[in-house]
């Protein structure tokens, strides 16, 4: 058995990425490398959770060894500070807080349906480069993407060149789509909304992680949540959970956690990057935390936009602007943020454009934050509210296909733009879940929950399930 994302002959190259990518001394990384290469091993990270071959025992060891040496390299950085206090230091005024009643249930029906549209899309092609997914939409006659995934009709040399994920090609593809299939972009809004429920908007992160070992499959768990998990185990706490033989940190896992924590506090997005920072510092750092604080100031802003259809973009660009709010200006998520929404702007065709965003990032996991980031704002931004627009577009970037997906839906299903009977019909309003309390949960119940929340923090931001909460 390989063990994915653990493995410690796996890390040592993604700690060696990650370390030059924060601007640690190239002298210091190439040191570790050389011998590293010198035992055997391999200095290119692999492109999913574990490379071909097991290491040696030796090898391993040394590995071990080496990881050691270069947890005491990691840098700090006076614009991508992790405390909360100083990342609030470095944000603009917090905007005040709309005064208007909590969204309707619609909304909230909308931006969890959008998610669960995003995510099953991308599903079947994630692993596939962009390269990959366009050949596969041109030789089934499926170009420009504008509908579901088909095998049918795929030549056999395509299929075998571009294989389908393995997990998801059963449940993912037109022909075979039954309600949205379980995913980790779906468990953990689902998982977060339990939290909220139990422990109120005062959640702290050790009821997160209680959370996690209470309900969540360590199976079920990848890349920087894999390690905290195992951190958990190992009887550490956070930050150190987020930290320790941890290379993934800066990755896009707590990104994709935490739409809820918008959505309880519409309009309130500064409510909502605290809330994102607490659950994503127990397996994050920096731009991995501002990641997930800038998604869920996007849900945030969403569901609180009082007429999208008054704004000629669809009111995309409002709620870009608000989420921008809650980003360190001088990090680097910033600049790719920054970047993604000027393509969007220059006229580009979608093809030119993601050239420009692969080119600045594309030498990057197709799991980081960064690249994801400025893909997910490119795909917003060029949506102009539309969610087929929005999707797809995320989804033939050809990163984290169903990340990108799930948070480009939400945001633009959240804004209450029409959602395709194509897209609506297969889900069917049903998400699969490996949590606790069902195999299913309906897209309704789960909106209606939310929108409870919503109105109960709203009233007082520390009221708990126990107090009365109720969807």
């Amino acid at each position: 058995m390989r063990l994915t994302w653990a493995q410690p002959e796996d890390l040592l190259p993604h700690e060696l990425v990650a370390l030059a990518e924060q601007g640690v001394d190239r002298a210091a990384l190439d040191d570790v490398r050389a011998r590293w290469v010198a035992a055997g091993g391999s200095p290119v990270p692999p492109r999913s959770g574990a490379g071909d071959v097991p290491a040696t025992t030796a090898v391993r060891a040394l590995a071990r060894g080496l990881l050691s040496e270069l947890a005491h390299l990691a840098p700090t950085s006076a614009d991508e500070p992790d405390d909360w206090d100083a990342i609030e230091a470095l944000l603009p005024a917090a905007a005040p807080v709309p005064e208007a009643d909590v969204p309707s249930l619609e909304r909230y029906v909308g931006a969890w349906t959008g998610r669960a549209v995003g995510c099953v899309l991308g599903k079947p092609v994630e692993k596939i480069p962009r390269e990959g997914i366009e050949a596969i939409l041109r030789a089934g006659v499926r170009w420009p993407l504008t509908d579901w995934f088909s095998a049918v009709g795929l030549p056999d040399d395509v299929a075998a060149a571009w294989p389908w994920n393995r997990r998801s090609a059963p449940t993912s593809l037109a022909e075979n789509i039954d309600g949205a299939p379980e995913d980790d972009d779906l468990n953990f809004p689902i998982l977060a909304l339990h939290l909220l429920r139990t422990h109120g908007a005062a959640l702290s992160t050790d009821q997160v992680a209680q959370g996690w070992l209470d309900n969540l499959p360590g199976g079920r768990v990848f890349t920087a949540e894999r390690a905290a998990y195992r951190n958990l185990l190992d009887g550490r706490e956070a930050p150190e959970t987020a930290t320790h033989l941890n290379p993934f940190r800066e990755w896009i896992g707590a990104l994709i956690r935490t739409d809820a924590y918008g959505w309880v506090h519409p309009g309130d997005v500064r409510a909502a990057a605290r809330l994102a920072w607490t659950d994503a510092r127990l397996s994050h750092t920096r731009n991995g935390l501002y990641g997930a604080m800038w998604a869920a100031a996007l849900c945030s802003a969403a569901v609180a936009l009082p007429d999208p259809h008054a704004h000629d973009d669809g009111g995309v660009n409002a709620v870009l602007d608000l989420a921008d709010t809650v980003v360190p200006p001088g990090s680097r998520l910033a600049r790719a943020i920054t970047l993604g929404r000027e393509v969007a702007t220059s006229g580009r065709p979608q093809a030119e454009a993601l050239d420009v965003l692969h080119a600045e990032l594309g030498h990057l996991h197709w799991v980081h934050t960064l690249n994801n980031a400025a893909l997910i704002a490119y795909a917003i931004a060029a949506s102009r509210g539309d969610v087929t627009a929005g999707v797809t577009t995320a989804v033939v970037g050809g990163w984290d296909t169903d990340s990108a997906g799930a948070t480009v839906g939400s945001v633009l299903g959240g804004l209450g733009a029409p959602i395709a009977a194509s897209w609506t019909g297969p889900i069917d309003g049903r998400i699969a879940t490996s949590m606790p309390g069902g195999a299913q949960r309906r897209i309704e119940d789960l909106a209606s929950e939310t929108r409870a929340l919503a109105v109960a923090f709203r009233a007082d931001p520390d009221v708990a399930a126990t107090d009365g909460v109720h969807a």
